[in-house]
């Protein structure tokens, strides 16, 4: 049974910073690639980091890129996202999740495993 388990989250005030955890069992975590996600009130789950099964690849929705940083500890079954310069748009509920592939891909549709979520609110 794959279980992905989300920490980190928090309040904190615009400008500062987050590191997110998401903490991996039940499947060869190093075979795929993994994902965040978040979701605010009303509307649509969006894509915000993905790296592949290496981490050798990152991608970044253009909200984030140069803000936000994934990386993964395959020893450690551990994928992060650390944020910085939060913005109060960033408040959100942010999901880990893994995909069926060893590549990233952007929609949520291609992840069949998820995190409960961890709340992240950026007051301005």
């Amino acid at each position: 049974q794959v279980q992905l388990v989300e920490s980190g989250g928090g309040l904190v005030q615009a400008g500062g910073s987050l590191r997110l955890s998401c903490a991996a069992s039940g499947r060869t975590f190093s075979n795929y690639a993994m994902g965040w996600f978040r979701q605010a009130p009303g509307k649509e789950r969006e894509f915000v980091a993905g790296i592949n099964w290496s981490g050798g690849s990152t991608y970044y929705a253009d909200s984030v890129k140069g803000r936000f940083t994934i990386s993964r500890d395959n020893a450690k079954n551990t994928v992060y996202l650390q944020m910085n310069s939060l913005k109060p748009e960033d408040t959100a509920v942010y999901y880990c999740a893994s995909s069926d592939t060893s590549w990233v891909l952007r929609p949520p549709s291609n992840y069949n495993y998820w995190g409960q979520g961890t709340q992240v609110t950026v007051s301005s």
